[in-house]
């Protein structure tokens, strides 16, 4: 999996930070995540559930909202309902870009502004919210009845929400007293995930049971039993996105299998950046790239830093099978491998092994290793050459993919 940046325009023309979370492969699906109120794109929650997501091959984007985190714009200025516009920015943006979302997700009061959104958005296919409040006015909940009386008496006030100041003014007030999310719900006619905790204190249980009586079929609801609002415990995150990824399975276009093509690895280029490739080798699924330096987006190993790999583990393995074929109390083998061009030298490229043995061993059994290390089946190959075949180049049309 890799993360890269995107970043986009707003209504108002401010640049919204966002990061992309991808899978190994091509993605089968596109979903856009909403963070919970003045959490950002980089919450513990929207991180996991992001990039757990993205392991299951769906591909998401999470951004700050106008005014958080690296976004532009003024918090005070903002409320729930421009909250909801940068939403659907952010969906156009990604249509714009060959990734069209048909997922929803939100968390708390973001799971409101999915809910809200998704009546702008007709090509999302399927919504989940993560402890979602009913009422948006619930936020208000957060903020003391002092601030709330000095924002009606001066227009603004400073507030401390989530251990962090803010400033809220009196539009932001008035604009989540405004919004009718019960009709919204109603007429939702997508299939909607609710994930909450029963013991939530921030937004409690009776939420959820307000938003799944609004809703019509298909409608369905997991309990996030033991965690709190925010999911900080890791394994909260990473159950609720493998619930949303089990869930959305049905509503989300299915994966695509490869076709076994009897070769032992394939790449494929994913249309990010200007190097990075999916990966398949054996069963394993992985990306590869080029460093930052060179073009690439650095999110994945090189093709040098693969085949440098490959004589690792070739070489970890067989002395692995030597001193377990001799009894020898080896508990642990590490190889690390460097590689070097050398051009005035034939052959030119020059590798380079450093082996690590944890074990109480002499020091003729350690020369029988490293002589062991040089016969290891990927040093032979790499040391006597190797001989291709002719390249089978075929041409096809994206009919015949």
């Amino acid at each position: 999996m890799s993360t890269r940046p995107f970043d986009f325009a707003n209504a108002a023309g401010h640049r919204l930070s966002g990061r992309l979370e991808l899978p190994a492969g091509p993605p089968h699906a596109w979903a856009l995540f909403a963070h919970c109120f003045t959490c950002g794109k980089d919450n513990l929650a929207a991180v996991r559930i992001a990039r757990r997501l993205a392991g299951a091959g769906i591909a998401v984007l999470r951004f700050d909202f106008t005014g958080l985190g690296a976004s532009e714009g003024d918090f005070a200025a903002t409320n729930f309902t421009l909250n909801v516009a940068d939403l659907v920015a952010a969906a156009a943006a990604m249509t714009a870009a060959d990734m069209p979302p048909t997922l929803l997700i939100g968390h708390s009061l973001g799971g409101a502004a999915v809910l809200a959104a998704a009546g702008s958005l007709p090509d999302i296919l399927a919504v989940a919210t993560i402890a979602a409040p009913f009422d948006v006015a619930h936020v208000l909940a957060q903020v003391s009845p002092d601030a709330l009386a000095e924002i009606e008496r001066s227009g603004m006030a400073d507030v401390r929400l989530g251990g962090r100041p803010f400033t809220l003014g009196k539009q932001f007030v008035d604009d989540v007293r405004k919004h009718d999310q019960n009709a919204r719900i109603a007429s939702l006619k997508r299939p909607l995930l609710l994930l909450h905790a029963p013991r939530d204190k921030v937004v409690t249980i009776d939420n959820a049971t307000q938003i799944f009586l609004a809703a019509h079929h298909p409608k369905s609801y997991v309990s996030l039993d033991g965690a709190d609002h925010l999911l900080s415990n890791p394994r909260d995150a990473d159950f609720a996105a493998d619930m949303i990824a089990a869930w959305a399975s049905r509503y989300l276009p299915a994966a695509i299998t490869a076709v076994a093509s009897g070769y032992d690895a394939e790449a494929e280029e994913t249309g990010m950046g200007k190097f990075q490739l999916a990966i398949r080798a054996g069963q394993a699924a992985f990306i590869a790239d080029e460093p930052v330096s060179v073009g690439g987006l650095g999110s994945g190993p090189s093709p040098y830093d693969l085949l440098c790999a490959g004589l690792a583990a070739c070489t970890t393995m067989t002395l692995r099978l030597y001193a377990t074929s001799k009894g020898w109390p080896v508990e642990r083998i590490r190889t690390a491998v460097g590689h070097r061009k050398e051009a005035d030298a034939v052959p030119p490229d020059v590798f380079t092994r450093q082996i690590t043995i944890v074990g109480d061993l002499d020091d003729a059994q350690r020369a029988k290793l490293g002589g062991a290390a040089d016969r290891c089946p990927a040093h032979r190959t790499l040391e006597q050459g190797s001989r291709f075949d002719d390249v089978d180049v075929r041409i096809v049309t994206e009919e015949t993919l």
